[in-house]
């Protein structure tokens, strides 16, 4: 009974969390959107190039609610999003959800799989210079200041410069194939590989002069052994925790990248729904990708806890 009234309330607070950051995010976006210059109705009507009617204007501001106190088409905004209603795009005439879900595969596509080749590359990294020596332990942390601190834009331009025009065996924009992924996937994973590393790296150095390692190596197990099945673990959990940050971060950096490599999704449609001050796409966007974090974020939380054996401790103590 304990447990699931634990349980219950663990589920509870995480639900309250989740709808508490959907409201932070939509009531943000709202009002920064509406401190863009412009007029919403005249984004409707084709922009400043339509010399739409003064009746035309006034027409679309009381079909939209524009014509309202700035107040009450904020509840508004929130009545429709309570109810899954992301409205319709004004530059496309659109609804909000056929125009993001096309993208929205390409975005979490490139997200993902920069997550995997950052986790990749973190941990051999980690594991190379932590077992080469003090030299290897100071390249290994020298890579990871200077991988962190990489911009996106400096560092996409970079890989196409080097990998696509002076070696041509890369594309320099997106072609629909792998190929035209790598250097996206690339310019997001390697800054987060050097943010990952530089958590990782003191935590299993930690780790492996901890007590329960010790005990490991006096039973006998090798050193690989010690280290694949107890120190790397126990590294791993601070990363793990941090994962859903780290989705936010190249949901962000996609922004940047996808413009740079002329790639389809949700970072290019957002900075389009910016410039043309399209409000309901660019909280629709927002809305998705924050939908999308608190996911990642719950999916972390279970790792961390299924990996962490102090937690497994913890709920067999909870069990007894």
């Amino acid at each position: 009974m304990g447990i699931n009234r634990v349980l219950i309330t663990r589920v509870l607070v995480s639900l309250a969390g989740a709808i508490g950051v959907l409201w932070a995010v939509a009531t943000l976006t709202f009002f920064a959107v509406r401190l863009i210059p412009g007029d919403p109705a005249l984004a409707l009507l084709g922009g400043p190039g339509s010399q739409a009617s003064p009746e035309a204007l006034a027409l679309v501001r009381a079909e939209n609610g524009l014509d309202q106190p700035l107040f009450i088409q904020y509840l508004m905004q929130l009545g429709r999003l309570a109810t899954g209603d992301l409205g319709r795009s004004y530059a496309l005439n659109q609804d909000v959800a056929q125009v993001i879900l096309p993208q929205l595969v390409g975005t979490l596509t490139l997200a993902i799989l920069s997550l995997a080749v950052a986790w990749a590359f973190s941990l051999t990294v980690t594991i190379w210079s932590t077992r080469g020596g003090r030299i290897a332990a100071s390249i290994g942390s020298g890579l990871d200041v200077i991988a962190a601190a990489l911009p996106h834009f400096w560092l996409a331009t970079s890989l196409i410069i080097v990998f696509s025009l002076w070696l041509g065996v890369l594309p320099p924009i997106s072609t629909g194939t792998p190929a035209g992924l790598v250097l996206p996937v690339l310019a997001l994973a390697i800054p987060l590989a050097g943010f990952l590393s530089q958590i990782m790296r003191p935590a299993l150095l930690t780790a492996l002069e901890s007590p329960f390692v010790l005990s490991a190596r006096a039973r006998g197990e090798s050193e690989g052994g010690v280290r694949r099945l107890h120190a790397i673990r126990h590294a791993a959990v601070p990363a793990i925790s941090l994962t859903g940050w780290a989705f936010g971060s190249l949901i962000s950096g996609a922004v940047v990248v996808e413009t740079i490599f002329a790639r389809p999704g949700l970072g290019r449609t957002l900075l389009n729904a910016v410039t043309a001050r399209d409000v309901p796409v660019v909280i629709g966007v927002v809305m998705i990708v924050a939908v999308a974090y608190i996911l990642v974020t719950l999916a972390t939380d279970a790792a961390t806890r299924l990996v962490d054996p102090r937690e497994a401790e913890s709920g067999r103590a909870a069990r007894s």
